[in-house]
């Protein structure tokens, strides 16, 4: 029989990936950008003319290949898309030391 071990809400933490919380965040950006792009039933070149980037690049980040891509290059590419970002910066709670980023859809 074998262990079957519960993973964290990270499953590049899970894997023991070095900057796990900033894949997490992009792969959670890619994953907007690829659902707005489904959405307006773009193709992969007018998505790309849009977004200021080639297709050959978009087809990765879209296919999770996103570790040449700045977050900030995301972050354009879904105002570019419509849509507003707001980036909110608070205290953590007295149960944790340091800080975590997450992202949050509206």
């Amino acid at each position: 029989m074998s262990n079957i071990e519960r993973g964290s809400t990270n499953v590049y933490a899970d894997l023991g990936l070095e900057n796990a919380d900033e894949m997490l965040v992009k792969a959670q950006l890619a994953t907007k950008i690829g659902d707005i792009i489904k959405r307006r039933k773009l193709t992969q070149v007018q998505a790309a003319e849009l977004l200021g980037i080639s297709q050959p690049k978009l087809s990765g980040l879209l296919r999770g290949q996103f570790r040449g891509i700045s977050e900030s290059k995301m972050l354009e590419c879904l105002t570019r898309l419509g849509r507003d970002i707001q980036i909110v910066v608070k205290a953590t709670p007295r149960s944790r030391t340091e800080g975590h980023v997450s992202v949050v859809f509206a």
